[in-house]
């Protein structure tokens, strides 16, 4: 059966707030905005596609103590890039929160930061090895 993970639900605040600042601070695509009445379909992609986020508005008082911990408090998501270099200092211009410098692993360059919401983040560029 051929497959992929087309999309991942985060759970935010509510949608607005999200859009502003995955598509309007980091340059995500806006993939679809559905209103469906009591809550809206919310898609985004990052610049380079791939996986999207469905920015899931949290209902009740278990999905809103889920917002920023989804993972448990460890990294959540996955956020690969070309460069690095380019990326790192893009998100700092742009207001990231990046909780520790850059460090140089085997599998590439990396550095975790947090959405506004709390979530974990890797940013992550290729290794110089190849």
């Amino acid at each position: 059966m051929p497959a992929h993970l087309s999309a991942i639900a985060l759970v935010v605040p509510e949608y607005d707030s999200a859009l502003a600042f995955y598509v309007g601070r980091l340059g995500f695509r806006l993939v679809q905005d559905i209103d469906q009445g009591h809550k809206r379909w919310v898609t985004v992609e990052p610049p380079g596609g791939g996986t999207r986020l469905v920015l899931a508005r949290a209902e009740g008082a278990a999905q809103q103590a889920a917002i920023g911990n989804q993972a448990g408090g460890r990294v959540f998501l996955f956020l690969e890039t070309d460069d690095f270099a380019r990326d790192h200092a893009a998100m700092l211009a742009a207001g990231v929160e990046f909780q520790e410098a850059p460090r140089h692993e085997a599998y590439g360059s990396v550095a975790v930061w947090r959405d506004p919401f709390g979530n974990r983040w890797d940013l992550i560029g290729p290794s110089s090895a190849g």
